[in-house]
């Protein structure tokens, strides 16, 4: 496999959205349509229902997901914009949804306090669909700012995989099984941890993942 290394200062996870590309370029060769067709309702009903990893392992018909990130960055993005966001999004016949990171912008408020998770955490469970979060940049090691709070970077990070990655199951109404990288083989604040922000499933014979991979320090987080 190729390294990447990416110096840009506060620069985004750009490995994790180049894997996110690649996810829906395969998507595209597996499904041989466009990944917003319409497909067979995903049998949704009005109860909470857990889904286990490779549901629609069996499941050619095409399907649809929802990919955002870097919301909000402002008030008005954090209200109407992301509710109005959600609508759309349960408004679809999504698989699932996915949020690559960035639940503020990179320097300023709100600050890194536990209130920013808590209300991200809100904002996800209330997607009809699976919800998938993987950690951004301004999550955690620009938290370190005096403008988001002086915390510390890796206090956060823990404080993240606790609110967020306690299980081994996606956010929302109706939630994904997920396989979870378990290793201690991540910096914590007391030293290497499981990664468990990192995660894989799949749907309809497509394998997708998340890997927690800070540009902002050179893959060195």
């Amino acid at each position: 496999m190729r390294e990447y290394q990416f110096n840009r200062p506060g620069g985004k996870a750009c490995a994790l959205r180049t894997l996110f590309s690649l996810a829906v370029a395969v998507l595209f060769v597996a499904a041989g349509m466009s990944v917003w067709a319409s497909g067979a309702r995903r049998g949704f009903d009005d109860q909470d229902n857990d889904w286990q990893d490779g549901h629609h392992e069996g499941d050619r018909d095409p399907y649809a997901f929802g990919l955002w990130g870097d919301l909000p960055y402002s008030t008005t993005q954090r209200d109407p914009g992301i509710p109005n966001l959600i609508d759309d999004m349960n408004s679809q016949d999504l698989a699932f949804t996915v949020h690559d990171g960035d639940l503020k912008q990179g320097n300023g408020l709100p600050i890194c306090s536990d209130a920013l998770y808590t209300d991200a955490l809100g904002y996800f469970n209330t997607l009809h669909a699976p919800a998938i979060f993987t950690p951004g940049d301004n999550d955690w090691t620009d938290c370190d700012r005096p403008n988001n709070g002086s915390f510390n970077s890796l206090e956060r990070l823990d404080h993240e995989r606790q609110v967020f990655f306690s299980t081994p199951f996606s956010f929302g109404r109706h939630r994904l099984r997920q396989e979870v990288q378990s290793e201690p083989k991540c910096l914590g604040v007391n030293g290497l941890v499981p990664c468990v922000e990192n995660r894989r499933w799949t749907v309809s014979g497509v394998t997708y993942a998340t890997l927690n991979i800070q540009g902002s320090c050179n893959n060195l987080c």
